[in-house]
Parts: C-alpha cells; sequence; structure tokens
C-alpha cells in the first residue's frame, strides 16, 4: 500500500496554494457586506450601479475561469497564476484610489478577470500524489466556506474603522503576500509537459458532451440561484439593519453569530445526509427552507427578530447546499470529465454573483426592498419546480490512478478491472498512462484497486 502521509512538497504545496486561494477569495467577498452602505458615499453611485460594482467581479471570474485553466496547461500554472495576481493587485489599486463608482467598477473588473482558481487546483494535481490529492482538494475546498464567513465578519469592522478604500489596500497587500507565497513557497514545478488530470483540469472538445447532461444541468442552474440568491440578501440587508437603528460597525455581531449556527447546524446534516444517503431529500429540504426565508423577508422585513430568522434559515440552507451541490456535480460527472464538469459548476457559480448582485441592485434602485425579495421568491419557486423531479445520485466516488507500461500492455485489461467488486465504470486513457474508474467506495476502495493492479 502506498504511503499516504503527505510529502515536504506535498505539504508545501497544499499550505502555500491553499492560502494564496483563500487570500484570492476575500477579493470577492470582503466588499459584499458594505459596498451597498458605504458605496453609496461614491461619486455617481446610485443602487445599480454599486450592485454592477459587486457582481462585474463574478461576471469576469466567470467569463476567465476556464480560459485561464486552458492556458495553464500550455504555458505553466506558476506564470498564470502570477498573471492573475497582478490582475487582482492592479483591480484593487484602482478601486483603492478612486471616488467614483465608475473607476470602482472598472477596478472590481480587473480583480475578477485574474481567475486562478481552475489553475490552483491543476498545480495541486501536478504536484500532489494521486492517492492524496483528494484529502488535499477537500482541504481546499472547505477554504472556500471558511474564506467566506471571516470576510463577511471581519470587512464590516475594518471599513467602519478605516473606509472603504481600507479594503482595496488590504487586498492589493494581500495580493503581493501571494506573490511571495507563489514564487518562493510553493515547490517549483519539474513537469513541463502537463499532463491533465481529467479530475481536476478542463478538457478540450469535451464542452457538449458535459453540457448536454440535463442533470449536470439541474446542479448548474441550482448553483446559480442558490449564489444569486446570497447577493439579493446581502445588497439589501445591509440597509434595512441601518433602517431598523442598527449601526453598521455592529453589522458584524449579526453575520458572526448567524454564520456560527449555520455551521454548527450543518455539519451534522450533511453526514447524517452521506450515511443516509438521503442527498435528493435534504436537497430539496434545503430548497425549501431558503423559499420560506425569502417569504418571511418579504412579508415581515421592519420587524429585526423576523429578518433575523430569515436570515438564519438562509444561511443554515446557503450553507448546506452549498455542501451538497459540488459533491453531487462530481457524482453525476461523465467519467473522465469531471474537471470539465466542476468548470462549469464554478462558471456557474459566480455568474450567479453576477447576476444576481446586478439584479438584486437595479430592482432595489427602481423599487424596494420588498420587491428585491420577491423576485427572490419567484427564483426560489422556479428553481424547485426545475429540481422536484431529480433521482438521487449514484454513491459512488471517481478517481484517478497512474499506469505503467507493464499494465498498459495487459489485454483486456479494461474488462478485468470492469469486473471487481464495487466498480462502476472505467476508462482508460493510454496515452496519459491514467485509468480513470467509479467506484462504490463502500464496497471497495483506492488501495483495493491498486492492489489488483499489482498483481496481474
Amino acid at each position: 500500500m502506498k504511503d499516504k502521509k503527505l510529502n515536504t512538497t506535498e505539504l508545501r504545496t497544499s499550505v502555500g496554494l491553499g492560502i494564496v486561494f483563500s487570500l484570492r477569495m476575500l477579493g470577492m467577498f470582503m466588499v459584499l457586506p458594505v459596498l451597498t452602505t458605504y458605496g453609496m458615499l461614491l461619486q455617481h453611485a446610485n443602487k445599480t450601479l454599486i450592485g454592477i460594482a459587486i457582481g462585474i467581479y463574478g461576471f469576469t471570474q466567470a467569463i476567465f475561469q476556464i480560459p485561464f485553466g486552458l492556458i495553464s496547461d500550455r504555458v505553466g500554472r506558476k506564470p498564470m497564476i502570477i498573471f492573475g495576481l497582478s490582475l487582482l493587485m492592479v483591480g484593487s489599486l484602482i478601486s483603492a484610489n478612486s471616488n467614483s463608482i465608475w473607476s470602482v467598477i472598472i477596478g472590481r473588473a480587473l480583480q475578477g478577470s485574474g481567475a486562478i482558481s481552475a489553475v490552483i487546483m491543476a498545480l495541486l494535481s501536478d504536484l500532489t500524489r494521486e492517492q492524496n490529492l483528494s484529502k488535499v482538494t477537500a482541504c481546499i475546498g472547505i477554504n472556500f466556506g471558511i474564506t467566506f464567513a471571516i470576510a463577511i465578519i471581519i470587512s464590516p469592522i475594518v471599513t467602519n474603522a478605516f473606509g472603504l478604500h481600507s479594503l482595496f489596500w488590504i487586498i492589493a497587500f494581500l495580493s503581493i503576500i501571494c506573490f511571495f507565497i507563489v514564487i518562493y513557497f510553493v515547490p517549483i514545478e519539474t513537469n513541463h509537459k502537463f499532463i491533465i488530470n481529467r479530475e481536476i483540469g478542463v478538457v478540450q472538445n469535451s464542452f457538449f458532451k458535459v453540457l448536454r447532461n440535463y442533470k449536470l444541468i439541474k446542479l448548474n442552474i441550482s448553483i446559480f440561484c442558490l449564489h444569486t440568491l446570497l447577493m439579493c440578501i446581502l445588497i439589501v440587508l445591509p440597509h434595512q439593519f441601518e433602517l431598523l437603528g442598527i449601526p453598521i460597525s455592529n453589522h458584524w455581531k449579526i453575520y458572526l453569530i448567524t454564520m456560527l449556527i449555520a455551521f454548527a447546524s450543518v455539519i451534522p446534516i450533511i453526514i447524517f445526509t452521506e450515511i443516509n444517503r438521503f442527498t435528493k431529500q435534504v436537497f430539496l429540504i434545503g430548497i425549501m427552507t431558503i423559499l420560506i426565508a425569502e417569504i418571511l423577508l418579504h412579508s415581515f422585513l421592519n420587524y429585526f427578530w423576523t429578518i433575523i430568522i430569515g436570515l438564519q434559515l438562509f444561511l443554515i440552507a446557503f450553507s448546506l447546499l452549498e455542501a451538497i451541490i459540488p459533491s453531487w456535480v462530481s457524482k453525476e460527472s461523465p467519467l473522465g470529465y469531471k474537471g470539465t464538469a466542476m468548470g462549469f459548476y464554478s462558471t456557474s457559480q459566480f455568474l450567479g454573483v453576477a447576476f444576481g448582485s446586478s439584479i438584486g441592485g437595479w430592482i432595489f434602485g427602481h423599487f424596494d426592498a420588498q420587491a428585491v425579495f420577491l423576485y427572490c421568491i419567484l427564483v426560489s419557486v422556479v428553481w424547485l419546480i426545475i429540481c422536484l423531479n431529480m433521482s438521487e445520485p449514484l454513491y459512488i466516488i471517481s478517481m484517478r490512478i497512474k499506469l505503467n507500461d507493464k499494465i498498459l500492455a495487459i489485454s483486456n485489461l479494461e474488462q478485468k478491472i470492469k469486473q471487481q467488486k464495487g466498480v462502476f465504470e472505467t476508462l482508460i486513457i493510454p496515452e496519459e498512462k491514467s485509468l480513470y474508474i467509479k467506484i462504490d467506495n463502500k464496497l471497495t476502495d483506492r488501495s483495493k484497486i491498486e492492489k489488483f493492479l499489482n498483481c496481474l
């Protein structure tokens, strides 16, 4: 059995890229709870333009996410990460030195255009052994949720003490730290001829195969709707808290308490869901919980405790679905195209951020907060209807196992592997010297498959 402990290279890779990924995400999250209020002090600002300023980050992220990953296959991972961080820093400096909402919009667009998430995951795959890759990528995924919580909590504190522009200066400073981490701490790429790991990277000429999968379409619609609704709430609630007499300096306390309760509530639910294999039921309950939260926020918008209950219900459901949906995408992805499917998932996620911020800001600017929540109710109802007939996913995991020339030369290799207990599907790519396989991890695991291959 292969050693599953992280070696020095893997530790440096996971820690370094984990920090870069988290600090990069702060660029999107830190402005969310404060730009709708402090941004109104900028020249030419109105609620519609504030929504665009928030959402354009997600829009440029969505546009450049897949192209950055594909280009990195040719020119290298680190150069693309450094280029993306440069765009983040330049955009932050433009926003930090601007008194106009239009300059902030330009700066935010540049910030988002440095879409390096897919490249980070690809570099992680290049520098991590297969048996440790799922462990390391899971840690990166957890960082996403933790970064969101930290950003939502600390940004009102920082902005109240030092002003809106301080957030952009902080992001620019964090970009510089990321430069040094990538250049000096993350190990050097030794393989300049990049072999795509289809579990992580996007495969060219495979888009149609993923896009025509109706289950993945519904899951991409789900993550789009989820982030659309999140942005609409964050556009409205800071103003509503102010109207109820809660100063901006105290908003962080509300976010802290509600986020802690949400995380504490979700962990046992996720464990229960995986053990009992109730993904579909819990998924639909999550959407219905969001619908109830939106109805509460729409109907009792002038009552503090009702808003808190609505926000709490939303954050519990949001945290739950944020964990369930990517796992479901992984299960439903065509074998050998998981990386491509996750690329479209991330694109849909960022498009939801862009659309929710823009349309939420426009509705809020032309109508009122209740109109925004009415729109959210309609989105939730349509989302629920679309997903009602989804079937329970197969509880399987996919992975890649590297093959040597001796194993590749075995006749009827794929057929022999398929006959093993717990194996659902296999795909051998000889030019990549890789076996892509889907298994039921209650019946078998990587070590058993590797042992079988070594005995052939």
